[in-house]
C-alpha cells in the first residue's frame, strides 16, 4: 500500500517514505502483530521507548535519519546551549527541534486560518456520518472524539481538520488564532499508530487513542476543539503554554518521539477548510501544508 499525498509547495503528488513501515505492517497486518497490539500499543511501552530516545546513545541515529529523509537542517535551530556543529544531545531533542525565526511566516489575513502544524491534512466542511476518508464519520464525530457531554453539541456537524505528523516532520503544534482557553481535559487510552496502514485495519483509532483536548474561544473562527492524539511510541504530549490565553501562531506544545495527529473541530457554519484540502480529501488524498500557511477561511 503506497501512501500518496499532495505537496502544496511543489504542486505535485508524492509518495510518502514511511519510517518503520515494516513494523507498522507487522503490527496491523499479521496475525501475531494483531494479537500483541494490546501489549505494545500502551502507555508504558511508548513511555519506555521515549526514555530510550532521551539517552545520549540515541543521538547516533540523528545523522542517518536526516540523510534518509532528506531533512533541510538549514531551517532549524540547535538545542538551547549548543551549536550546529553538535546540535542535539539526544534523538528526542532533535525530534522536537524548533524552526528559525521567519522560516515559516504565519498567515496574517484575519479571515484565513494558518496551519497549526506542519503536516499532511484532511479537511471536511461538515463532519457527518457520511464522511468516509480516512475513516467513517462516526469515528471522528464530536461525540466520539471529545467524549464530553458539555462540548459535544457545540461542535456537532461542524468542520474538521485532521493533521497527521510523520516522524520526519516538525513536531511542535501552534495556535491557529488569538483568543482564550475555555477548558482543557485529557482522555486516556491506547497508543496505536495513526499511519493510514493502521487506520485501514483499525478505523476506531482516533476515538480510543490517548488524547488531550483544549477548547479555544478564538477571535475570528468561533470556538475550536483542539485535540492532540498520541500514537505508537509517542512518549508524551507536552503543553508548553499556560493554557489561559494565546496569540495567533504561538507555540502550544509538542510531541516527543513518534508520529502523531492534531485534530481541530469547529462550530457549524463558522469556517471551512481551503478548497484544495476539500478537493484532495474527496479523492482520499492528504495535502501537505507548511506551518503558518492558509488552511481554512472564515464564512
Amino acid at each position: 500500500m503506497e501512501i500518496k499525498y499532495f505537496n502544496r509547495l511543489t504542486g505535485n503528488e508524492e509518495i510518502e517514505k514511511v519510517y518503520g513501515v515494516g513494523a507498522v505492517r507487522w503490527l496491523y497486518q499479521t496475525s501475531l502483530g494483531k494479537i500483541l497490539q494490546k501489549l505494545l500499543c500502551t502507555a508504558p511501552i511508548s513511555g519506555f521507548y521515549g526514555v530510550l530516545q532521551d539517552s545520549a546513545f540515541s543521538a547516533n541515529k540523528i545523522k542517518p535519519f536526516i540523510k534518509n529523509f532528506n531533512i533541510n537542517m538549514d531551517d532549524y535551530l540547535p538545542q538551547d546551549g549548543r551549536s550546529m556543529d553538535d546540535p542535539y544531545s539526544s534523538f528526542n531533542n532533535f525530534f522536537i527541534r524548533r524552526f528559525k525565526d521567519g522560516v515559516r511566516p504565519v498567515e496574517s489575513d484575519q479571515n484565513l486560518m494558518p496551519a497549526f502544524s506542519e503536516a499532511r491534512y484532511f479537511g471536511y466542511d461538515s463532519m457527518t456520518d457520511e464522511a468516509a476518508i480516512p475513516v467513517k464519520g462516526q469515528y471522528m464525530s464530536a461525540k466520539a472524539l471529545l467524549a464530553h457531554d458539555k462540548w459535544e453539541s457545540t461542535f456537532a456537524e461542524g468542520p474538521l481538520l485532521l493533521a497527521r505528523l510523520c516522524p520526519v516532520d516538525y513536531h511542535r503544534f501552534h495556535y491557529p488564532d488569538s483568543g482564550k482557553v475555555l477548558d482543557h481535559f485529557a482522555l486516556h487510552g491506547a497508543f496505536h499508530s495513526v499511519n493510514p496502514i493502521a487506520l485501514k485495519e483499525r478505523p476506531e483509532i482516533f476515538m480510543i487513542n490517548e488524547r488531550q483536548v483544549t477548547i479555544l474561544d478564538t477571535e475570528n473562527f468561533g470556538k475550536l476543539a483542539y485535540i492532540e492524539v498520541g500514537a505508537t511510541m509517542v512518549g508524551k504530549i507536552i503543553q508548553s503554554t499556560d493554557l489561559t490565553s494565546f496569540e495567533r501562531g504561538q507555540e502550544k506544545g509538542y510531541f516527543l518521539f513518534g508520529g502523531s495527529t492534531v485534530i481541530v473541530l469547529g462550530e457549524k457554519g463558522k469556517w471551512k477548510p481551503s478548497d484544495d484540502l476539500l478537493s484532495n480529501t474527496k479523492k482520499g488524498m492528504e495535502t501537505w501544508v507548511p506551518l503558518g500557511q492558509n488552511l481554512a477561511e472564515k464564512l
